[in-house]
């Protein structure tokens, strides 16, 4: 007797480990938040290099990207990456949709300045939206790839687990600042200091977090997959 689809279906979903039903939520959110984030631009202390705000929910992608890949195999991460395009779409079209929506009387009256800021924030330029998912597809491709071929064909230890989530990170940052900079902002003025002191900056949090963060995660989604989802 043949199961009806449904209960395929639902069989299937519980049959997900719970570490990667989790992680594959909050890969969603961070795709989100990411471009939000970015309209800030904070200082990395001790030194005076600054960094888009946006790279802490990309090294969360990163992470999680990586996590998924040395757990479950490089073919879902990759199938990841590329559905990670959804939660972007909707967002854009749904910021969209907002922005051409008239603000309310009230709001116009009495608070003009917070919608001034929401616009502000909200509203990029056809270069800089075109900018970051291209250089989002690139990197986290790049990020997996990398990952993937420095582990071998053996398991690796800690430390070696350490060694490769930062190498992949920094070299993927990288090219993910040439990518993004000289989209959103070549010919507007000398993009030189920029994408420098970017891609130090995006190298440094990948070398200092990223070793830590992917091992943090990699135990997480292990301690989750041991309950039921």
């Amino acid at each position: 007797m043949t199961d009806h689809p449904a209960n395929e279906t639902r069989l299937a979903a519980a049959a997900m480990p719970l570490g990667l039903f989790v992680f594959l939520v909050l890969y969603g959110g961070l795709t989100v938040i990411a471009g939000v984030l970015a309209f800030k631009q904070v200082q990395l202390w001790p030194t005076q290099l600054a960094v888009e705000s946006g790279i802490f929910a990309f090294l969360g992608l990163v992470v999680i990207s990586s996590t998924i890949a040395q757990l479950y195999g490089e073919k879902l991460a990759r199938r990841l990456v590329w559905w990670g395009f959804l939660p972007l779409a909707v967002s854009a079209a749904l910021i969209f949709l907002v922005l051409s929506l008239p603000a309310s009387p009230e709001m116009l009256e009495y608070r003009s300045t917070d919608l001034d800021a929401f616009n502000t924030v909200l509203a990029q330029t056809p270069r800089i939206m075109a900018a970051g998912p291209a250089a989002y597809i690139v990197s986290l491709l790049l990020n997996v790839w990398i990952f993937s071929r420095l582990r071998g064909s053996g398991e690796a230890n800690t430390l070696g687990l350490m060694a490769r989530g930062a190498i992949a990170s920094a070299l993927s940052q990288a090219i993910d600042s040439v990518i993004f900079v000289t989209l959103a902002f070549y010919g507007q003025f000398d993009i030189t200091p920029l994408l420098i002191g970017q891609v130090l900056a995006k190298v440094a949090l990948s070398i200092v977090l990223v070793p830590f963060l992917i091992t943090g995660g990699v135990a997480l989604a292990k301690y989750l997959d041991k309950k039921t989802l």
